[in-house]
C-alpha cells in the first residue's frame, strides 16, 4: 500500500510542502483569508454574488445571548448549527427534526434544551474555533438533501468538494458520511471518498481510511453507479467563488439540495491533499497545465476547458 517518493512524483501527487509553496503561497492574498475562514463571511458574501447557501437562520455572539437560541429555531422543522470559524467539521451539530421540547440527530439520539445552550456557549468559548479564539455559532436551516444520493450515505449529507485554481476547476470528490465518521463528511474520520469525473460528475473511485472501496460500508450500495445531476451548474457555481473571493488556489464545498440545486456549504483557503487519492490521480499535471491559461477567460470557458482536458474513465465501472 506504500509508494515511493519517486512513484508518487511520477504520478504528479503533490505534498502539503508544495501547496503551501507554489500554489496557497503565492496565488492567495493572506488577507483575503478571512472571506472563507469565518462561514458568516462565506454566506454573506455569496449572498451579495447571487450563490445559494443555506439559509440563515440566525447567530449567536455572546453568551447572554446563548438563552435566545431557542427562540431562534422555534419554527425550523430541522436546523444546523456550527462555529463560523471551525474547521474539519468539528463543532457541528445538526438536528432533523423538533420533537417534544427536545431534538433529534439524524442518528435517532435525542438531546434536550440544555444540551443545545450548552453547545452554543462551546461554540462561544473557542472550543471549536482556529487558533481556540472566541467565535460565533452560525444557525442554519437544514438541508434537503438530494434523495438520489440516500443509498451512498449514512445519517448525514454527502457534500461534494472540488478544487478551483485561477477560476479553472481541476479536481472533484464526493465526501460519503459513514457510521465510522459520526455521520460526517470528514475522510479522516472514516467518511468514503469518491473522486468525480470533470467532465461528466460520474464515479472514478472509492477509498476509506486510504484503501480502495466500491461499495458503501453501511448501506452496502456500490459506488460505480454514483453520479451527480446538474454537474455542470454545480461546477459552474464552484467556478465562480474565484470571482467571489479573488483566492486563486480554493476548495469548494457544496451540496444537491433537492429543492434549490447546488449550494455552497463553505469554502477553504487551504484545501487537503486526499483528493488526489480518492482520484487515483496527482494534482501536478492538471495544476501545470491550468498556469499556462489565460486569466481572463470567463467562468463559461473556464468550465469547458476543464472537462475537455481532464476527462477519465473510472476504476469502478470496470468492476461492477
Amino acid at each position: 500500500m506504500w509508494a515511493t517518493p519517486a512513484r508518487l512524483q511520477a504520478k504528479g501527487v503533490i505534498g502539503m510542502n508544495r501547496r503551501n509553496i507554489r500554489y496557497i503561497g503565492r496565488y492567495n492574498d493572506r488577507r483575503l483569508y478571512p472571506l472563507v475562514d469565518d462561514k458568516l463571511q462565506t454566506k454573506l458574501l455569496a449572498k451579495h454574488h447571487g450563490i445559494t447557501t443555506p439559509d440563515l437562520i440566525g447567530t449567536v455572539s455572546t453568551q447572554f445571548d446563548v438563552k435566545h437560541v431557542v427562540e431562534m429555531v422555534k419554527d425550523a422543522p430541522g436546523f444546523v448549527i456550527k462555529p463560523a470559524k471551525g474547521s474539519g467539521g468539528k463543532g457541528i451539530l445538526v438536528v432533523e427534526r423538533q420533537q417534544d421540547g427536545g431534538y433529534v440527530k439524524p442518528s435517532g439520539a435525542r438531546i434536550e434544551r440544555v444540551d443545545l445552550e450548552r453547545h452554543v456557549s462551546n461554540i462561544l468559548s473557542g472550543l471549536y474555533s482556529l487558533g481556540g479564539t472566541p467565535d460565533v455559532a452560525v444557525i442554519e436551516s437544514l438541508i434537503a438533501f438530494d434523495e438520489v444520493f440516500a443509498a451512498y450515505t449514512y445519517e448525514g449529507v454527502p457534500d461534494i468538494r472540488v478544487i478551483i485554481f485561477r477560476g479553472y476547476p481541476v479536481m472533484a470528490m464526493m465526501r460519503l458520511s459513514t457510521a465510522a465518521s459520526d455521520g460526517k463528511a470528514n475522510l479522516h474520520q472514516g467518511a468514503v471518498g469518491v473522486g468525480l469525473d470533470i467532465t461528466t460528475g460520474a464515479a472514478l473511485r472509492g477509498v476509506q481510511f486510504n484503501r480502495p472501496r466500491e461499495d458503501h460500508p453501511d448501506t452496502g450500495h456500490g459506488l460505480a453507479s454514483l453520479y451527480v445531476p446538474g454537474w455542470d451548474a454545480l461546477l459552474h457555481l464552484a467556478a465562480s467563488c474565484y470571482e467571489m473571493t479573488g483566492l486563486g488556489y480554493l476548495g469548494t464545498d457544496m451540496v444537491l439540495d433537492r429543492h434549490h440545486g447546488p449550494m455552497l456549504l463553505e469554502l477553504n483557503a487551504r484545501p487537503g491533499l486526499a483528493i488526489q487519492m480518492a482520484n487515483g490521480e496527482g494534482l501536478r499535471r492538471r495544476l501545470d497545465l491550468i498556469e499556462k491559461q489565460a486569466e481572463t477567460r470567463s467562468v463559461e470557458a473556464r468550465v469547458a476547458f476543464a472537462q475537455r482536458h481532464f476527462a477519465r474513465e473510472g476504476e469502478l465501472a470496470s468492476s461492477a
